[in-house]
This record gives structure tokens, sequence and C-alpha cells, in this order.
């Protein structure tokens, strides 16, 4: 007779680079195996509702092709040619290329580079001590958030907002800059909710028919770049047609006379112009808002992936502000809850030895570089060696052709500490195996929601794998540093963080499963005041002083607008580029995360690209025929998907693919571009002029 296997369900959150940080009910089969992971229903953000993509989590954590043992490269880099050493062998070389790096052109020669492969705070952020204690040059972040955190704070004067989940007792829900079907499933099922249980409607704001448009009772489909445009041209509406709140306007906002006849000039006709909306969408979707009290702005990150989306992003967050929607219940404004958490991580990244007289060097122009580009490497040292940990730049990073040629120098010496054989570990000189989430201990945060957690160890790591941690562990031996949390456990670090943060200890939060810090009522709508020192929302910016901890003023900041506007500083098409082409996340992969999972690569097919019916015409290309797209930054080849969902003369290529999985090799990212995007950095991905060609004899797919 057959044994039944033991299933054991245990609990912990999803690490990916999605606000959502999805509460998970995982199985564990004779206390060694991952079976099916479900959404948590005891935690009410998560409400028992997860992505198909980690609901599938054991195809990934048992997957054949998980890196197991360590390895050095023996062929050309890129090659695939590496042999199998042990840890210690390895630790000493990395160690050593890294002594030798800093005695020839000082300490700043390194670069511990990162990002959000793990969202858990230990995993994640231990490396920023390595570069820290020993004065290894910083890391900055802009790839992801700089550009919209800045926009939502130039207006609310912190990075809060009203709870998410209060969008199931909205009457309209406003989907704006996101696609949650594909990237944020728990939005939904809070505006599900709401449609269900008091018929509210949920109006779309994107610049494609997406799956989220798709199930939108009010669809607004823009040009890239003019959001706006299309928010002044609203607010216009709002207030020429008395809908505008006056009496929370005198209270809670800074100028709202001045931003009424800022406004008197940005008609819907004028904004329709702009953005490709019909001047009646406009009208209708103001009359929408303004007869709607209960209206919740749900804004997302496609506002940080324009040159201009720190001023979209604002302009967008005005209209609840202008229709007064902050004071009722289901009302208001959500992006990110990133500033009540209050986490003190001076021990997780040895912020008390952190010089702020050592560069800070931009992930996004990680090419630049690499390839010696003096402005970007502030006229310092050359970096010549790194180690790379939660990320993989050779597929996601913009400017791919720099990124491509930096990693190829042989004077650059490379660790890699990775699950899988990925297109940056191919280019490594050392490549470490690396545990996935349920294989550690960590601590969490939902930027989406309002809750902590602590993400327990469930099961072993298979063969020698070892975890962030571990690894720093062993290079601050071998580097002679010393911090105390390279001494102590990860439950030792999460322990003393969530005390030194007034959160209580670890047994405490264990016990909790994920603890709900979302503030009360009036202050989640601001009743007594915004974040700012006047307690006022602010419609005019000074975009200088729009404080955001540790981030520096990069890009053309001083040209803002002070009040929202269109500002016109995107990658416009011209006669030799007709085509704006947005990268838009692909619902089965995050960023290049579950690129290596069968279900995921059959759900998402081969590298496409979403065209209007009546351009594919003009050029003479029908549906699944290949086309080269290209721009002064390089080329790459994709296969047509005909959509009247798009403004003419609007691209989308839903990303990120492995370059290898595009014909000729060159994947999306070698079109884009990392021009440092105002008011603190970032990269436009969203934003790129290009060509489109006909191809009658398309190369053959990589393996």
């Amino acid at each position: 007779m057959n044994q039944r296997a033991a299933i054991d369900i245990r609990h912990s959150t999803c690490p990916h680079d999605c606000p959502s940080a999805c509460a998970l009910d995982v199985e564990v089969i004779d206390g060694s195996t991952i079976g099916r992971l479900r959404g948590s229903k005891r935690q009410t953000y998560t409400a028992g509702v997860i992505c198909a993509k980690v609901a599938r989590y054991a195809e990934r954590i048992h997957h054949p092709d998980r890196l197991t043992y360590p390895m050095r490269r023996t062929g050309p880099k890129g090659s695939g040619a590496f042999a199998r050493i042990g840890w210690d062998e390895a630790l000493d070389e990395i160690a050593a290329r890294f002594d030798a790096a800093e005695a020839e052109y000082g300490a700043e020669a390194v670069w511990p580079y990162y990002y959000a492969g793990t969202m858990g705070l230990v995993m994640r952020d231990g490396i920023n001590r390595l570069a820290n204690v020993k004065k290894y040059s910083r890391f900055y972040s802009t790839i992801c958030a700089n550009v919209a955190w800045a926009g939502y704070a130039a207006g609310v004067g912190k990075v809060a907002g009203v709870d998410p989940r209060e969008m199931a007792r909205s009457d309209l829900i406003v989907i704006w800059g996101t696609n949650p079907v594909s990237t944020q499933v728990n939005v939904m099922t809070h505006a599900a909710r709401a449609r269900k249980e008091r018929g509210a409607r949920i109006a779309a704001v994107d610049i494609y028919d997406n799956e989220t448009m798709q199930q939108a009772d009010i669809r607004i489909i823009l040009r890239p770049g003019t959001d706006g445009a299309f928010a002044c041209g609203v607010m216009h509406v709002l207030f020429r047609d008395g809908l505008a709140d006056r009496a929370y306007l005198a209270r809670y906002t800074d100028c709202p006379d001045d931003l009424e006849a800022h406004l008197a000039a940005r008609s819907p006709a004028w904004a329709s112009a702009i953005c490709g909306v019909p001047e009646a969408e406009i009208e209708a979707f103001a009359h929408a808002v303004g007869h709607t009290n209960r209206s919740f702005f749900r804004l997302g990150y496609g506002f940080t992936r324009s040159r201009n989306g720190a001023a979209q992003m604002h302009a967008a967050l005005c209209i609840p502000a202008v229709t007064g929607a902050w004071q009722y219940e289901g009302g208001g404004a959500f992006f990110n809850n990133g500033a009540i958490f209050g986490f003190d991580k001076t021990l997780i990244e040895g912020l008390d030895q952190l010089d702020p007289a050592t560069r800070a060097l931009d992930q996004s122009q990680i090419g630049r570089i690499l390839t010696g580009d003096a402005e970007a490497l502030y006229g310092g040292a050359p970096i010549k060696a790194m180690l790379i940990q939660n990320t993989n730049p050779m597929t996601v990073a913009p400017e791919q052709e720099l990124v491509r040629a930096g990693f190829a120098r042989e004077d650059l010496f490379v660790a890699v500490h990775e699950q899988f054989m990925t297109e940056t570990a191919l280019m490594a000189d050392i490549v470490l195996p690396a545990t996935m989430f349920l294989e550690h201990d960590d601590l969490y945060y939902g930027g989406g929601h309002q809750h902590i957690s602590v993400g327990a160890r469930l099961v072993d790591p298979p063969g020698e794998c070892r975890s962030n941690h571990e690894v720093l562990q062993g290079l601050a031996q071998r580097l002679g540093v010393d911090h105390p949390a390279f001494a102590m456990s990860p439950r030792e670090v999460i322990d003393a963080t969530l005390k030194s943060s007034g959160h209580g200890g670890i047994d405490q939060l264990e016990a909790e499963l994920w603890r709900d810090l979302q503030p009360d009522f009036r202050a989640s709508h601001f009743l007594d005041g915004f974040g700012h020192p006047d307690g006022k929302f602010h419609f005019r910016v000074d975009w200088g002083n729009v404080d955001l901890a540790r981030k520096l003023r990069l890009g053309p900041w001083q040209a803002m607008p002070s009040l929202p506007d269109h500002w016109a500083v995107t990658e416009q098409a011209d006669a030799e580029h007709p085509f704006r082409l947005a990268t838009s996340p692909a619902r089965s992969f995050l960023n290049s995360t579950f690129n290596e999972t069968p279900s995921s690569r059959a759900r998402e097919g081969e590298p496409n690209v979403l065209m209007h019916p009546d351009d594919a015409a003009e050029i003479g290309v029908g549906d699944g025929e290949v086309v080269m797209l290209g721009n002064i930054r390089g080329e790459t080849l994709l296969t047509v998907r005909l959509s009247s969902g798009l403004r003419r003369g609007v691209l989308v290529a839903e990303s990120v693919f492995p370059n290898r999985a595009h014909r000729g090799g060159r994947g999306i990212n070698v079109l884009t571009s990392a021009e440092t995007v105002a008011p603190h950095g970032g990269a436009a991905f969203h934003d790129n002029k290009v060509w489109v060609k006909k191809v009658t004899a398309p190369l053959a797919k990589r393996d």
C-alpha cells in the first residue's frame, strides 16, 4: 500500500519585486518538498488570492536547472564554460580580486550591485553593509521607483495613502498607470468586490488595451507620456462645471485659485490634441469622478518609466484633491505605503559606517559605467570588480549594447550569486549558487499594502546553495572587515532590526504572522493635514525640495513645471523614428524572474510587439510576421501582434524576455535609454522613439 505524503501548511510572504508582497500558505511535503502555494485568507489584503506564477512556485524551487555549487569560468565570457570549485576557493578568489582592485585603483573600483530579486530586507539590502564598511562604490537605486515616488510625495508630502483595502468600499476605482490583472492581482480582488457589493465602476487609464482595461467600465487610452495633459483637461472640467469641492480646497490645499487660473487654458480640446483621448471621453471621465465622492485613485508604477513621470504622477494625484475625494471612505489615492513602516536599517545596511563622500553610482547607467563613461563614474576610478546579487542586468538594464560591452571586458572581475544561469551569470568569472526565499529567513513589508512579516526558512536548499547573508559573512571574514551584523544569523538581525524600529521582536511578529500597520482613517485620509510642514496638499511644487531620504538631485529638475501640466520632455517620434515604444510588463514574467519556468515561457510565447492594424498596413506587415525595431541605441527583432487597442504610432512590447529568446540574440532593452530622469534619477523604459522595418528572412532564435 502506498503511504500518503505528510503535508504541512506553513506560512510565508512572497519576496518578489511586486507591491503586493502576498501572504502565502505553503504546502511543505514530508518536510522537504514544496507543493502548492496559495494566498492566505488570514491576511486581509492578500485575501486568499495570488498570481498564477507564484502559485506554481514548486516549478521554480525544484527546477532541475537550479545552480547548486560554485563554479569558475574556464572559457570566454558568455560561453557557458565553467568548472566546479569549492566554496572556500570561490570566496578566497573573490576577496583576493577585490583587494587587488582596491590596491591598484582604490576602494571605489569595487561596486557591489544588486536589486529586487528578493524584497526581503536582510537578503536584499545586506550587500550595502559590505559597501559601506569597505568604502566601495555605493549603489544608487534608480531602475524602478524614484520617479513615481517623487511625484506622489510632491503632492501628499510623504509616500503613504488611503488603506488600499478601501477600494472595496469605493464607488469608482480609477486604476491609472498600472495593469494589476498582470502585475498586482490583489488590486483587482478589492476592486471586483466593490463592483459586486456596491455596483462600483472600474476605470482604467493606460496606453493600451491590456487585461485590466478589458475588465474596466471606463477605458481611457492615452499616448505615452501624456497623462499630465489628460489630468489637466479633467481638472479644467471640474472647475468649469462646478465639480471642484471649494470648501475642501480652501482648507486642505495650498493654492487652489492659482491652479484654477492655470488650468483655464488647458481645456479638453487642448488635452485631446496632446493625449489622443477624444474630448467627449475627457468630459465624461471628469463628470464620473466629479459626481462620485468615493473615487479611489490607485496609481501605479507606469509613471516611473517616463522622462516626465514625476510630473505626470503629481498631475494625476491632484484630481482627487480637486474633488475632495480624500475626505470620504473609499475615496482619495494610493500608490505605495513606504512611509508607514519606519524600519531602522542601520544594522542591515551598516549605515553607521556610511561615508557620504563615497560615490553612489546609478544602477540604470551600468552600461555607461562599465564602458568607462567619465560622467557616469563622476570622474573617479573605473570599476574593476563586482559582486552581483538579486538582479540580472545583462537582460533588464537599459542600453544593452553598452551593458554587453562592459561585461565583456577582460579586465573586469565579476562574481554573480544566482539561482539560475542567467545571462549575467554567463558573463561572470565566479558563479555562486543562491537560496530561494523558502530556504532562508527574512523580513518583509508590503509597499502595496500595510503589513510586515517574517518569512521563515521552511525547507533546506538543494546542493551547496547559500543565502546572500552567508556569502557576505564569508567575504567580510576574508576581507578583514568587522561589523556586528556579519557575526549574526539572519534571525538575530531581524530580531534586532524589529526592536530598534519599535516593532517588538521576531517571536512576537512570527506569532502574528502578518502585522497590520495601517494608520487610522483620519491619518490615512490626511484629515488632520497632509505630510508637508504646512499640512496642505501641494498643487505647486518646488521639485528641488521634494524630500526623499538619501535621494540625489538628478536630471533636468529645474525645468519641471511647478503646477500640474504636460511636460514635453519625452523622447518624441520624428520622421526617422515615427513610433513611440513602451516595454510594459508581461503577465507571466516579473522582470527576468520566471523566464526559466516552463509554464511562464509557454504562456508568453515568443517576443512580440503590439501594433495598430493601420500602422501595420502602412508598413506592409501582418499578424505573426517579423519586424525589426531600432533607434540610435540598437536593433531587435519581434513578432507583430495586431491590436486596435492603442493609439496610432504607439507600440507596446510586453517584456522582459531573455536576449537569447529574440531572433539575433538582442533583447528589447537594446532600445531603452539610461538617460537620467528628473528629479531623483530613473530609467525611462516606456519612453522610446523607434523605427520599424519589415523583415523578410529573420534570423533564427538562439537556444
